[in-house]
């Protein structure tokens, strides 16, 4: 498992790791925005031949493309395997720039520095990795741990309040599918006010723990997928219009309806999904789908990853802080999920 270092002084923390091992070169990976908002913060850690590679932002850039011009550049710069890649940005960059490193030269060792709420409780944490493809979220990817992630709340000062917002969709899917207790005390108004570096802490150690028992999800770690299967399928279906959505967005939009199928078919109660509807409506609000796209989003769930053959398996809740995995659903199950959603009003 990765070795995940929570710190307030996040420049001191990346001297001493780079003062640590020497490295034959640094590579720094930013995004357009991650460069001018938080490369400053930790500028001073890094040596004077740094190699900075910066990337256009946005989901829609995480892709085979944006790759080779990684690649060309460390290939330009004659990057060789004792080469550290730091990876500043949010679940983007944190992806695609450790494929980059995993297959470039078989494999060179990166850091991940997540400056997203999204990527500090979930995308850094795993060793997930990958790029979309055709239009699918993640098709292309591999399993491969950073030598260190470094968190630092003082990242999410430079975020916009809807990048923020996002991520907190996966702290609410972390109480919801292991801690009940958590999930309630996460707040439905001035959710932007809490105290994050208590939030994300716990919410990291509640994902940890899943990967530690099931690193490669054969089993235990699909869990972390609640809300992923419909969400990612409407995420990909947007991915490409005028307003694309949020990654959380999406799959606040998900885990309604997944938990409308885990009341339907593994006996969550009507009460809790009332409450966990009640929390993503009141913090989320709601996207109004239109009824013609629904076969374009259905044929987009049937590339789940967690599919055998032509079964659709999705994680679903028997009851609020628990998650059951590989239950069957059907398309037309999943149809009558999305119009759940689509009836309920706002709170």
């Amino acid at each position: 498992m990765e070795t995940v270092s929570f710190t307030t002084d996040i420049q001191d923390s990346l001297a001493e790791v780079l003062q640590a091992r020497s490295y034959s070169k640094v590579v720094v990976i930013t995004d357009v925005n991650t460069r001018e908002h938080c490369l400053p913060l930790i500028q001073d850690a890094l040596p004077s031949d740094v190699l900075h590679i910066t990337v256009p932002s946005g989901e829609e850039h995480k892709t085979l493309e944006t790759c080779f011009l990684v690649w060309k550049a460390m290939t330009e710069a004659v990057v060789d395997r004792q080469a550290l890649v730091i990876n500043l940005g949010g679940g983007v960059i944190g992806d695609m720039g450790g494929f980059c490193a995993s297959v470039f030269k078989r494999g060179i060792p990166f850091l991940t520095i997540p400056t997203t709420l999204l990527s500090q409780v979930d995308a850094s944490v795993g060793g997930k990795l990958g790029i979309d493809f055709m239009g699918f979220k993640n098709h292309l990817g591999v399993f491969q741990l950073p030598e260190k992630v470094l968190i630092s709340p003082a990242f999410l000062a430079t975020l916009p309040q809807r990048e923020l917002r996002s991520g907190y969709a996966e702290v609410i899917k972390h109480g919801l599918i292991r801690d009940l207790t958590f999930f309630r005390s996460l707040p439905n108004s001035n959710w932007e006010k809490q105290d994050w570096s208590r939030v994300i802490r716990h919410s990291v150690s509640i994902k940890k723990a899943v990967v530690e028992v099931d690193p490669k999800e054969a089993g235990l770690r699909k869990i972390l997928n609640f809300g992923h299967s419909i969400g990612h399928a409407v995420e990909s279906f947007y991915l490409t219009s005028s307003k694309p959505l949020l990654h959380g967005e999406a799959i606040a939009l998900g885990m309604v309806a997944e938990g409308f199928l885990s009341f339907e078919k593994i006996g969550l109660s009507f009460e809790e999904l009332n409450e966990l509807s009640h929390k993503l409506l009141q913090v989320f609000g709601k996207i109004h789908l239109n009824p013609k796209d629904l076969d374009a989003i259905l044929a987009l769930c049937a590339q789940d990853k967690k599919n055998e053959g032509n079964t659709q398996l999705f994680s679903l809740l028997p009851t609020l802080g628990d998650c059951s995995f590989n239950i069957p659903v059907t398309p037309e199950e999943i149809k009558h999920a999305i119009i759940y959603y689509q009836q309920l009003p706002l709170p």
